[in-house]
């Protein structure tokens, strides 16, 4: 928006070129999106404690998550505003790759809004049956995918980057629609799993975008590109102005959500936290880079993958709880060793995924 009105004003102030620039508007991005996340907050808070939409905590989990029950969640709500209001705020509105990402955005957090309003205000016990949770996250994914297959301009847009090398690319074909498909539906439900504990998705989920915008910066750049030795693909480098916005909404939820927790985000902000993210990495051609810096995503849906089979083909369970952050709890970690430890984890793994820009 502000773009648009920039350049109606540019030529009698000349001020207003500094928001052509990409770098300034994903700082203002970020900041305006932190803003109204801490602006907020607390009357959502508030609001949400008001008509007992708290959290429901399972019997059978830690005995130490029982205090937690009635914590106010759907905080995700949240981040969605402020992501969504400082985008479209700061970004280029007329760069298809920037409202194919809020789509999906929104598209998922309205999912997960459905999920927690039938568990948490309409009290049915499951939410959302899972076929059609599934159902309708893969209208979603797939509707994505077969976007960018049939908008994509040139074959770098369609083709697998292999990280550590510098030719080898790998034309997908019609295999690229089911590729970005389980990227988005699966990194949607692995931020889903790793949320259990007070801050310890969105974190991760902030320094993955973060990574993740410098990738797009230096894809929609031709310049760079080249220099890199990675596919240029253009337009891109809107998207930064979005993953700014994630970062500054998710470090202003993380005030309130910081251990001990004050709001929870709930399913609508975890599916779309995890939806944005797989979106912008097939958008950026990053999709083993997001597997490398995701990795405690992936940790978490592994266990829980594990867990079920071993427990069906033998008995016997693997962890004493999955997802995994539960097993280290039970095995007598604090809650907030877990959370901080994992933190750290992903940080190593996000600048591992940095360093791939150079070592090629």
């Amino acid at each position: 928006m502000l773009v648009w009105l920039s350049g109606l004003l540019a030529p009698y102030f000349h001020i207003f070129h500094v928001v052509q620039y990409l770098t300034f508007r994903a700082i203002l991005g970020t900041l305006t999106a932190l803003a109204i996340a801490l602006m907020v907050g607390p009357y959502m808070i508030r609001w949400l404690g008001r008509y007992h939409v708290g959290q429901v905590v399972r019997n059978d989990g830690p005995q130490t998550h029982l205090i937690k029950a009635g914590t106010p969640t759907m905080g995700g709500t949240l981040v969605l505003i402020a992501m969504v209001f400082s985008t479209l705020l700061w970004s280029d509105l007329n760069n298809r790759f920037v409202w194919l990402v809020l789509f999906v955005t929104v598209g998922f957090g309205a999912i997960g809004w459905w999920d927690d309003y039938l568990k948490l205000i309409r009290k049915h016990s499951k939410g959302l049956a899972a076929r059609k949770k599934y159902l309708f996250q893969s209208i979603l994914g797939f509707a994505a995918a077969l976007y960018l297959y049939h908008t994509a301009v040139t074959p770098a847009e369609t083709q697998l980057v292999v990280p550590f090398f510098k030719q080898v690319l790998i034309p997908l074909g019609p295999f690229f629609i089911f590729l970005a498909y389980f990227v988005i539906v699966g990194t949607s439900n692995a931020v889903n799993l790793t949320d259990g504990l007070d801050g310890l998705a969105i974190l991760p989920a902030v320094m993955v975008a973060a990574a993740l915008g410098v990738f797009a910066y230096v894809t929609g750049n031709i310049q760079f590109a080249n220099y890199l030795s990675i596919p240029y693909v253009a337009g891109v480098g809107e998207v930064i102005v979005f993953c700014g916005a994630l970062v500054g909404a998710g470090l202003g939820f993380l005030w309130f959500n910081t251990y001990p927790a004050q709001v929870f985000m709930g399913d609508v902000g975890a599916l779309s936290l995890g939806a944005a993210l797989g979106v912008i990495a097939v958008i950026v051609r990053q999709e083993l880079i997001l597997l490398l810096m995701g990795g405690i995503f992936v940790l978490e849906t592994v266990s829980v993958i594990l867990q079920v089979a071993s427990f069906k083909l033998t008995g016997k369970r693997i962890f004493k709880m999955a997802p995994i952050h539960h097993h280290f709890e039970l095995k007598g970690w604090p809650e907030p060793r877990v959370i901080v430890r994992f933190w750290i984890i992903t940080f190593i793994l996000v600048l591992c995924g940095l360093a791939t820009l150079k070592l090629r």
